[in-house]
């Protein structure tokens, strides 16, 4: 399983309340669509002072199923309205080793 570790900065002028409005209610409706995608998370950042907003989880089988949904309509939706909200965002491609 591939895990896609995507560290989020709200665009300038959007205050912390309203970009996690926008992350938990409205750009999960993107992460619907992504085919591919076995399982979303939004973890909203405590406090607005940090260098990140939010982190998102997203699992697929593997590169192939990422790669095939990033490269969808519905990828590029989302990715687009991830630049309309964000100032900066980093992904980070991992396989999770539970331990608990």
């Amino acid at each position: 399983m591939l895990k896609v570790m995507s560290l989020l900065k709200r665009a300038e002028g959007l205050s912390h309340d309203a970009y996690a409005k926008w992350a938990v209610e409205e750009h999960v409706a993107f992460a619907r669509k992504l085919p591919g995608l076995r399982r979303y998370t939004v973890n909203i950042v405590n406090g607005d002072d940090g260098p990140y907003d939010s982190v998102h989880e997203l699992y697929f089988d593997d590169e192939d199923a990422r790669a095939a949904a990033f490269g969808s309509e519905h990828g590029r939706a989302a990715a687009a309205d991830a630049s309309a909200h964000t100032s900066s965002r980093v992904h980070l491609l991992t396989t999770e080793h539970a331990q608990l």
